[in-house]
């Protein structure tokens, strides 16, 4: 099995498609598990440029083994042919939270029992 298939197992498919895991620092003090993720370099259209990364979002997901897990998303600047910048969106996050999607359904789930 490859990492990228352990990734998958891990982490929401959407984040595996799009980010690399470009480190993972674990705090055994504190039991958290932090992964770092760059948007991959996919072009969006012909003639954009890579401008950098936003400021980092973090958010929460999954506990993996007792620690409690937080990924720091960094979503790419693209500048267009025209001068303009923007950036990808992704629907990571549950609405009006800082958890990913699955993890929220999760918490809603557990909720009701």
């Amino acid at each position: 099995m490859e990492t990228r298939d352990i990734a998958r197992l891990l982490l929401a498919e959407e984040i595996v498609d799009y980010f690399d895991i470009v480190k993972a620092k674990e705090d055994k003090k504190e039991e958290r598990l932090d992964i770092y993720l760059d948007e991959k370099y996919i072009e969006p259209e012909a003639g954009c440029e890579s401008k950098g990364f936003r400021e980092a979002q973090v958010i929460r997901d999954f506990p993996i083994r007792g620690n409690a897990v937080y990924l720091h998303v960094r979503r790419r600047k693209w500048q267009l042919p025209d001068g303009s910048i923007f950036s990808k969106t992704y629907d990571l996050t549950h609405l009006g939270t800082r958890i990913t999607k699955e993890f929220a359904a999760f918490l809603k789930e557990a909720h009701r029992v």
